[in-house]
């Protein structure tokens, strides 16, 4: 389990557009938003991820930098990054499920062709939402294991406001005895 204020395991994929991505060195001003997604199989990943897109913009004035993450090949990243149609989005892809579990994701296996007629992979990862401090520590964390419900990026984009005013810390740090 990933314990906020704690290290994130590493984080490095290609991207469609700007090489390898590596998340230690991302240099985001406050956080990079890591969001984890089913995959091009997926219709509410690609409504959740126009959404993101479409905020990129006000995540980046915030000092937020956001990649879309998930472990299909280049060709169906391709395929979901122009059914999302965000141009400043970046798309991260081939996430080995080893590193998919080490961030506390739930894995799946396939059952077949999804309701858009697009087949699963074998196996594939469930959403989180994670936003990374520049020190590679955890400061937010949501991971499901289902693709419904997910948290609000409008939300998210408010809440910054709030905790960057107030210097406000990363909550669920303790680990002790209860």
């Amino acid at each position: 389990m990933l314990i906020p204020r704690q290290p994130v395991p590493s984080l490095k994929v290609e991207t469609l557009s700007s090489g390898l991505f590596d998340l230690s060195e991302d240099g985001a001003d406050f956080a990079t938003l890591v969001v984890f997604y089913r995959g091009l199989h997926c219709p509410i990943c690609a409504t959740y991820l126009k959404e993101l897109g479409r905020l990129t913009a006000d995540f980046a004035q915030k000092g937020v930098k956001t990649i879309a993450v998930s472990s299909d090949d280049a060709d169906r990243t391709r395929q979901m990054a122009e059914k999302v149609a965000q141009p400043d989005l970046r798309f991260g892809y081939g996430l080995p499920l080893t590193v998919a579990r080490d961030w506390g994701l739930f894995i799946s296996t396939s059952r077949g062709k999804t309701s858009i007629g697009i087949e699963e992979p074998a196996l594939f990862s469930e959403p989180g939402v994670f936003l990374v401090r520049p020190d590679g520590t955890l400061y937010f964390a949501s991971v499901q294991t289902m693709p419904f419900v997910r948290p609000h990026f409008s939300e998210m984009v408010g809440a910054l406001d709030f905790v960057q005013k107030n210097d406000y810390p990363a909550r669920g740090e303790y680990t002790g005895t209860v």
